[in-house]
């Protein structure tokens, strides 16, 4: 009998680092077909890599009832089963993180602004 071995494609989340803006802003500007970020964008707090490749990322927004939550955008290179893993990640980090961003809308959207002003600066 024939075996048939099949590869399991490795993701890794990490946390979203400074570094990590630009390769994000370009995920955000292709999936939006959009020629700046806005801040729709968010403030990116999460991403997911295979191999050395980003691949999503998960951004905290505030909604229309003034309320944070987050957003995820990918690439359109992850299975469903691996978006909803992602976004159960994602949701953990979210209820456990008390910092700032996580918990003052206000101090959010300074901090989207801000970050939105530097990334359109090009």
């Amino acid at each position: 009998m024939e075996t048939i071995v099949q590869r399991q494609e490795q993701i890794q989340y990490a946390e979203a680092y400074i570094s990590d803006m630009p390769e994000l802003k370009n995920i955000f500007l292709q999936m939006k077909d959009v020629k700046k970020v806005d801040p729709n964008f968010g403030l990116p707090f999460m991403l997911v890599k295979k191999k050395n490749e980003t691949v999503a990322f998960a951004s905290l927004i505030v909604n229309e009832k003034n309320e944070i939550s987050f957003i995820m955008y990918d690439r359109n290179r992850m299975s469903e089963a691996k978006k909803r893993a992602f976004s159960s990640h994602a949701e953990r980090y979210f209820k456990n993180n008390n910092t700032p961003n996580f918990r003052d809308s206000e101090q959010l959207k300074s901090s989207i602004s801000r970050m939105i002003s530097w990334l359109n600066l090009e």
